[in-house]
């Protein structure tokens, strides 16, 4: 069983930065593709970014490549998500995902594919 907490949502204004952590307990090691989805009322989850464990092969969602940055801390147990230059259609709930196995940029439109969920944090982008 794999138990992820994120934590770092806020409120901001457009431009501005913030950066989300994933605290993930149970067997997350070698093989397991984890991420960030978000989801804004009324609209689907979407896949913001997906990175593959150990190696490290990232995928992100063409409306947030060149301004988040995905990232995990193995000595932490943390998954990261740096977001930089913050606009208001950026605004959601932000979740922390992950499942066995391999990632790839499909997996990104695919929620359904991924079996362990956090709580989600809130993002907030005011103009």
């Amino acid at each position: 069983q794999v138990h992820l907490v994120e934590s770092g949502g806020d409120s901001v204004q457009t431009g501005g930065s913030l950066r989300l952590s994933c605290a993930f307990s149970g067997y997350v090691y070698s093989g397991y593709c984890m991420g960030w989805f978000r989801q804004a009322p009324g609209t689907e989850r979407e896949g913001v970014a997906i990175i593959y464990i150990p190696a490290g092969g990232t995928y992100y969602a063409d409306s947030v490549k060149g301004r988040f940055a995905i990232s995990q801390d193995g000595a932490k147990n943390t998954l990261d998500l740096q977001m930089n230059s913050l606009n208001p259609e950026d605004t959601a709930m932000y979740y922390c995902v992950a499942k066995p196995g391999g990632c790839s940029s499909g997996f990104l439109r695919r929620p359904s594919r991924f079996d362990y969920w956090g709580q989600g944090t809130q993002v907030t982008v005011s103009s």
